[in-house]
This record gives C-alpha cells, sequence and structure tokens, in this order.
C-alpha cells in the first residue's frame, strides 16, 4: 500500500483538554494536503478494542479548518486502555490494520502515551505511530520543561475562578478549599495559585515519603487561617491539588461508597470527597484551637478541560499536529512530538518508561526551583520562623493555646513541609 493511498487515523485517550481539536485540525489538514485520506477514531481505543471499525469518521479539510478555536474533540475521548493484555493489544493492531490504517496520531496524556508505545513496538513498522502529550496536569516529562498543551488555558481559566473566589472571600469573610484537579502533579494547583495570587497551595510534592495522615494537610491549612487572622484578615483561598489524595495513608482517607478503578487501575479521585473531607477536619481542627472560620470547599477541575483554548494552545497545537505528520511521513514511529526551542522535536517513547515501573514517568513539581520559592514566599501559611520567638506568642496569642502548646501543636506539620 502506498502512501498517496495510505489512511492516517487519529484518536483522543483520557481527559478532554483545550487544544485537542487544534491537534486534530493540523494532523488532518497537513496529511491530506500531503495525499493521504484521513480518519477519525471516535472515543479514543474503546472501540478498537473490540474489533469494531465502525466507529469511524472521515475528516476533510472543510470539517476542520475552524474547530480549532473551539474547546472539547470532536472526536470524542475515553479512558480505555489498549494495553491491558496482550490479546488486547493485538486486537486493536488487526482493527487499525483492518481499516488500513497506515500512520496513528494519539492525542493524550501518560495512559495513552503508554498504549501508543506498546501499538508501536508490537506493529513492527506496520502502522506509524505518533503521539502528542495532552494534559492539564502537566505532568509529562518534555523536553525544556515544556509544558503540554491544554495546561496554559487552564491555568489561565483556573486562575480567573480564583481570582473571584478571592473577591467572594473578602466580601463574606470565608475561607475557600479549593481542590484543584492533578492526578499526581501539584503544578496545576501551584500554577493557579501563583497566577491568581491565592493564600497558599498545598501540593503533594511539599510532603516527604511516600505516604503522609491527612492531619499534616489539615493543619497546614489551619496553621494559614490562624497565621492570617493575626495578621488582622478572616478570609482567605487555599488551592490543594488533588493528587494528595493518592499520597496520604488510606486510614486517614477514607474513599466514597462504591468508588472505583479506571481502566489504568487509577483510583477515581473525583469519587473521594477530598474538599468535604478536609473541610470538616479544618473546621473541627479549628474548634480545637479556639478559632472561628466560615469554612467553604470548592472543586476546581471539569470547568478546566473543554475551556475555549488561549493563544498559546491554540498556536501550539497547530504545530503539535503538523509536526506529528511530518514525523511520520519522513518514516519515523514510537515517538512524543513535542517542541524543543522553537523546533519539532521528537522524543523516543521508549525514552519516557519509568524502568520501576514501565510505564510513562511523571513529571512532578520540582521544589528546589526558584519558580516553587517564589510562590511559596508570596503564600501565607506557618513557617520555621513563625514557631520561634517573637512571632510564636505573636501568632499563638489568637489562639486559646499558650505558646507552648502551639508549638507542639504545629512543629510536626510545618518541619514536613519546610523549604
Amino acid at each position: 500500500m502506498s502512501d498517496a493511498q495510505a489512511t492516517l487515523a487519529i484518536l483522543v485517550g483520557g481527559g478532554p483538554a483545550p487544544g485537542i481539536n487544534g491537534v486534530i485540525a493540523s494532523a488532518a489538514i497537513e496529511a491530506i494536503n500531503n495525499g493521504l485520506r484521513v480518519i477519525g477514531l471516535r472515543e479514543g481505543f474503546r472501540w478498537l478494542i473490540e474489533g469494531d471499525t465502525t466507529h469511524t469518521v472521515e475528516l476533510r479539510i472543510p470539517d476542520v479548518s475552524r474547530i480549532h478555536f473551539t474547546g472539547g474533540s470532536i472526536l470524542r475521548t475515553s479512558r480505555t486502555n489498549p494495553a491491558r493484555d496482550e490479546a488486547t493489544l493485538q486486537r486493536v493492531i488487526d482493527t487499525l490494520i483492518r481499516l488500513r490504517v497506515r500512520y496513528l496520531v494519539c492525542i493524550g496524556g501518560d495512559d495513552t502515551t503508554y498504549g501508543a508505545a506498546m501499538i508501536a513496538e508490537r506493529s513492527r513498522g506496520r502502522i506509524g505511530v505518533a503521539t502528542v502529550p495532552k494534559t492539564i496536569d502537566n505532568d509529562i516529562p518534555l523536553p525544556d520543561n515544556a509544558p503540554t498543551f491544554g495546561f496554559e488555558t487552564a491555568r489561565a481559566t483556573g486562575a480567573a475562578i480564583i481570582e473571584s473566589l478571592m473577591e467572594d472571600a473578602r466580601t463574606t469573610g470565608r475561607w475557600y478549599l479549593a481542590v484543584s484537579m492533578g492526578r499526581k502533579s501539584g503544578s496545576l494547583a501551584l500554577s493557579m495559585c501563583k497566577s491568581a495570587g491565592a493564600t497558599l497551595a498545598i501540593i503533594p510534592e511539599e510532603f516527604r515519603g511516600e505516604k503522609f495522615d491527612l492531619a499534616l494537610v489539615v493543619d497546614t491549612i489551619v496553621g494559614a487561617i490562624v497565621k492570617r487572622h493575626s495578621m488582622g484578615h478572616d478570609n482567605g483561598v487555599a488551592v490543594i491539588a488533588e493528587g494528595i489524595a493518592e499520597r496520604i495513608d488510606p486510614a486517614t482517607l477514607p474513599a466514597a461508597p462504591g468508588s472505583e478503578r479506571d481502566a489504568y487501575g487509577h483510583v477515581h479521585i473525583a469519587d473521594i470527597p477530598l474538599g468535604l473531607l478536609l473541610r470538616d477536619r479544618v473546621r473541627g481542627a479549628l474548634k480545637e484551637v479556639g478559632v472561628a472560620a466560615n469554612v467553604v470547599a470548592k472543586d476546581i477541575g471539569y470547568e478546566l478541560r473543554c475551556a475555549k483554548p488561549v493563544p498559546f494552545d491554540t498556536e501550539y497545537t497547530r504545530t503539535l499536529g503538523y509536526g506529528a505528520v511530518r514525523y511520520l511521513l519522513d518514516g519515523g514511529s514510537g515517538a512524543l512530538i513535542a517542541i524543543s526551542g522553537g523546533r519539532v522535536t521528537p522524543v523516543d517513547l521508549a525514552q519516557l518508561l519509568d524502568p520501576k515501573t514501565g510505564r510513562i514517568s511523571i513529571r512532578m513539581v520540582d521544589v528546589t526551583t526558584e519558580s516553587y520559592h517564589v510562590a511559596r514566599s508570596y503564600m501565607i501559611r506557618l513557617e520555621p520562623r513563625d514557631l520561634r520567638e517573637p512571632a510564636l506568642s505573636r501568632i499563638a496569642v489568637y489562639t486559646k493555646l499558650p505558646a507552648e502548646e502551639f508549638l507542639a501543636r504545629f512543629a510536626t506539620t510545618v518541619n514536613a513541609t519546610a523549604v
């Protein structure tokens, strides 16, 4: 089958992210302009794993020429795992071959990228595979620490929401506990907090050890409330990355009844009522130390995933989609498409695998960088210096605890997250 007769297929896996349609559009246009037939595979790998070839749509230039302005995915998406076992993986490959697919562009996060890597490896050159990194979590290790597409839009949209919460908090004398998406990395939560100037962010990377007690998170928030109270303010916004749920000792974090795992084995964090759990624990802890505060939980997440992409993501995704097709037409396969120094840079998918887990590596927030330290320096939270005199007595007086009891209560928490 010659390239002139070949088919390029495009699919989307994982959660939505702003800019998906930009990749679809630019990849389809470049492929069509080079004589390829282009089809969209609806709902990611969902139908491929069943050997179903009917859930496809042919893409032509008039169908995609203006979709890069829009959020969501015209092909929809799913979290179906094509590499859950050998039989499933082979069935996906066989189905793609029956569809006469010579080239495959997978748009997705770490899980979709892993599935694409397995298809590229097992199809042995019969199908050229390229992936385009998509996730608002910003947790795929790209060259030059480049953001994943969708992140910039999610940050801008989330920061605007947090700014409104900050104004509401000032107006009503409330504290908002805003739980942000971010399954493992705290990148989005930290960036939204830093951009909006929220009171503080709490991210999993701050805590030492594999697991930690929920009480550390609770007392970090309570400490911030007390410190801000001592500064004459009864309000604030704490941004909490939902990924802390995966790091907290399960004994201190009850899951919601009936919660399940997805196709990749991840706990549905949305099923864990983290915001409500923290709200209730914080309220209880505030009573213990004798501080009155109006605490409200707010989830920030689904509002961000299908937002209209900002110009950065619109431009970024057009280059990524174009680059994916050029890479495939030049004979490449098995790479993630990134941009480094303004140039399209394929990254071998095998290089992204964590040798310990065999899965795609996760990019976490580096708390040793200036970027993190700047964010931390603008937060209001208890720091080691606050547990030394004269600051200790000045803050403790706003609680019912004597200074020595205040020190004993908060020293473990402060030391657990000190940088």
